[in-house]
């Protein structure tokens, strides 16, 4: 009977020259793997920075033809072609900035605060988007909130002598008369309400001189409903006015006389 010995596993019989010849083989495809990836990886960021390239340069292409537009007092188109601009570059400030001055001159003042708070948003240090803003603010009847973006776009910019002459000072000046309004309104209702607070007397209704007139006003009302005043009128047309009393009223002939009330 033949016996069975242990085996040697298959691997050992293939000779270390042919192992090393193999794990060569192997390093070298993997290294020509990595740097296929490393291409591709470099291509795909190449191509998205081409992209971004392209996206920006029609974005300044579309956002001068909008400055021409509104220069041209085009403002509708303007703002077609600014927000055409903002489909490829959204986080544009200066686009938004430029929308509020526009919507602005078409008295279009919500949409206006709108696109100037989107152009704070977007670069917070831009003076000149705090200042659109206070302007957009204040033809809203928002003067505190003008005046703070105006004292915001100051301390960013503190010697733009525009918005320190103009803008600001305008708007303080609207505040001061604001109060002046209401203090005036105020003034007026109270002593509205000291008139009308004068013109009621202030009577006694337990004084003697109330007491007899209303006693003579109950008398007169008594007689008058003891007696009660009839109008006939007759069958030839005469009217007579009769006073009856409540003990004795008056008899009439009803075929001569017609009551009228």
């Amino acid at each position: 009977m033949a016996s069975f010995g242990w085996k040697k596993k298959i691997g050992e019989k293939v000779s270390k020259a042919t192992s090393q010849q193999f794990e060569a083989e192997a390093a070298d495809d993997k290294d020509l793997a990595d740097d296929d990836d490393a291409n591709w990886v470099h291509a795909t960021k190449r191509r998205r920075e081409i992209l971004l390239e392209d996206c920006v340069k029609k974005s300044k292409e579309l956002k001068d033809e909008g400055a021409n537009l509104a220069e041209s007092r085009r403002y509708r188109e303007a703002i077609h072609k600014w927000d055409e601009a903002l489909q490829l570059t959204p986080e544009d400030a200066t686009l938004y900035e430029m929308k509020s001055q526009v919507l602005m001159t078409l008295d279009e003042m919500f949409p206006a605060v709108h696109a100037a708070e989107m152009a704070v948003q977007r670069n917070p240090r831009s003076w000149d988007a705090w200042q659109t803003l206070g302007r957009a603010q204040l033809g809203l009847g928002e003067i505190a909130l003008a005046i703070r973006s105006f004292q915001v776009s100051l301390h960013i910019f503190p010697m733009n002598p525009e918005v320190w002459k103009e803008d600001l000072s305008w708007a303080r000046k609207l505040q001061e008369q604001q109060k002046a309004t209401k203090t005036e309104a105020v003034q007026a209702l109270a002593k509205e309400k000291e008139l009308a607070q004068e013109s009621i007397p202030d009577y006694d209704f337990e004084s003697d001189e109330i007491v007899a007139v209303c006693a003579a006003i109950a008398e007169k009302e008594k007689a008058l409903a003891a007696a009660k005043t009839v109008v006939i009128v007759s069958a030839s047309g005469t009217v007579e006015t009769l006073t009856e009393k409540e003990n004795c009223p008056t008899t009439l002939d009803e075929t001569l006389f017609i009551r009228a009330r």
